[in-house]
């Protein structure tokens, strides 16, 4: 769905992320960027999450497809911005701040040409069932685990 919205603006000849190559390039929502991965950040509740896309939105000179913001995406994004307490965090990702979105295109100055092209994008829906960090400076990323910590001790080999 994302990947196809992707390959329609490259196809239009605009800028998108279908043609950036980086292994870890893939459709994502960012829930907080922060200096640090603090333990209580490695586990993401409430995954999957149902997801619904609404809507192109301009962020600078990104373009974006905006998510909309449920109860459950509220509490998800608001769980893991205060298990990053402690760490030097984008304040852009503060509850109060958030803009919840998908990228699709980014150094996109002609934002009248996106929305030609993507008039009458429509409703798209989905689910978040994955979570992960990656590490800018290493570029690496590591895969976080959904649920609550099992409190049981792991079993013995």
């Amino acid at each position: 769905m994302v990947r196809g919205v992707w390959e329609r603006l490259r196809q239009a000849g605009l800028r998108s992320l279908a043609t950036h190559t980086h292994v870890t390039n893939r459709p994502h929502l960012t829930l907080v960027a922060a200096d640090a991965l603090t333990p209580a950040a490695e586990i993401v509740p409430a995954l999957p999450l149902e997801a619904e896309l609404d809507g192109l939105i301009f962020l600078g000179k990104a373009v974006a497809w905006r998510v909309v913001l449920t109860d459950e995406l509220r509490d998800l994004h608001a769980t893991v911005w205060h298990a990053l307490d402690g760490t030097r965090r984008n304040p852009l990702h503060a509850p109060e701040a958030w803009v919840p979105h998908i990228s699709l295109a980014l150094n996109a100055p002609d934002h009248a040409a996106y929305d030609a092209e993507l008039a009458g994008l429509g409703v798209a829906r989905g689910r978040f069932a994955a979570a992960r960090s990656y590490d800018s400076v290493t570029r690496t990323v590591t895969t976080l685990r959904a649920g609550p910590p099992d409190p049981r001790p792991a079993p013995a080999p």
